[in-house]
């Protein structure tokens, strides 16, 4: 609900970009279809997959509301407050009837708290509230039926796993699929058309699903550049989950373009993950890029990039 209704500390945090992401993703659905809002969902989960991977399944980090006693947010920064929130929202949503049910109650929470910062508790007091006086008893029973602590205070992926159309995912699975079955391979049958006709969302969660095996043999990487071209796609997700793939085969011809999208760049999305791995393959030329660009990066960035270079 973004600054109508924001939160009251950073420990809520979830509250804002839960919501967010979930109207985001409603809206989506509305201008593109359902199986869109479906497909960016698996992108989302995929994201968060990422990131708790990143910090370790058991990091207290990864709960959807952590006790941040004694830590800098900026430590704690990741998709887990945005996709852990969306899919407990998602799971509620499915739990409780529909958007018949959970939109009227959307409108009531931003009515009710606009103006407001709020706790999580907060939240929940006003979702039992409105599903009582609105929808009875057996709503309020659904809602009992939800492990909140899994939910809200254990670390690692949802206590739920919601499941999503795969629709516009299949294609994906099944290219990636292909190149994984081929990597050890003399001979290759893919050519361009292979992803001519892919949104920009199905080439991202291609690269993410070729991220998922075991770094792919050089000469692989190499043909993969020279059917699809992806070296020179300006796009920055699909640069992103590209530059990412050859990092982790040690491919060295994207080393150059890693180093310019960081010095374009200044996202942590974007540029933590690529320093943390140019360093497992170059760490010198890692440390170069970052020193020649320290001082264009927004503070946070800066700290946290030398926190992943100089502090191991």
């Amino acid at each position: 609900m973004g600054n109508l209704v924001t939160t009251k500390n950073w420990e809520h945090f979830w509250l804002n970009e839960g919501w967010t992401m979930f109207i985001e993703r409603k809206i989506i659905g509305r201008l593109h279809g359902e199986p869109a809002r479906q497909f960016s969902s698996i992108l989302g989960v995929k994201a968060l997959e990422k990131d708790v991977n990143l910090f370790g399944p058991t990091h207290a980090y990864t709960a959807l509301r952590p006790n941040l006693d004694g830590v800098d947010p900026d430590d704690v920064f990741s998709s887990v407050p945005y996709e852990k929130g969306y899919n407990l929202l998602y799971y509620l949503e499915q739990l409780l009837g529909g958007p018949a049910v959970f939109e009227p109650y959307m409108r009531e929470h931003v009515q009710h708290f606009a103006g407001k910062s709020i706790t999580t508790d907060e939240w929940k007091e006003l979702l039992y509230s409105h599903m009582r006086e609105h929808h009875g008893e057996a709503k309020v029973q659904l809602l009992d039926s939800v492990d909140w602590d899994a939910w809200l205070h254990a670390p690692g992926m949802p206590p739920v796993t919601n499941h999503y159309d795969t629709t516009l995912a299949d294609a994906c699975i099944k290219l990636a699929t292909r190149w994984n079955t081929a990597r050890d391979s003399d001979t290759l049958d893919f050519s361009s058309a292979d992803i001519a006709e892919f949104s920009i969302d199905q080439k991202i969660v291609f690269l993410d699903l070729l991220a998922d095996y075991d770094a792919f043999p050089v000469d692989k990487i190499a043909a993969m550049d020279e059917l699809y071209s992806l070296t020179e796609v300006r796009n920055a997700e699909i640069r992103f989950g590209w530059q990412m793939l050859c990092l982790k085969a040690a491919y060295k011809p994207i080393y150059a373009h890693v180093a310019q999208f960081v010095t374009e760049q200044g996202r942590m999305k974007y540029v933590r993950p690529l320093y943390r791995e140019l360093s497992k393959v170059d760490m010198a030329f890692a440390c170069k890029v970052f020193l020649a660009n320290r001082e264009n990066y927004h503070p946070i960035a800066m700290r946290m990039i030398e926190k992943d270079l100089f502090q191991k």
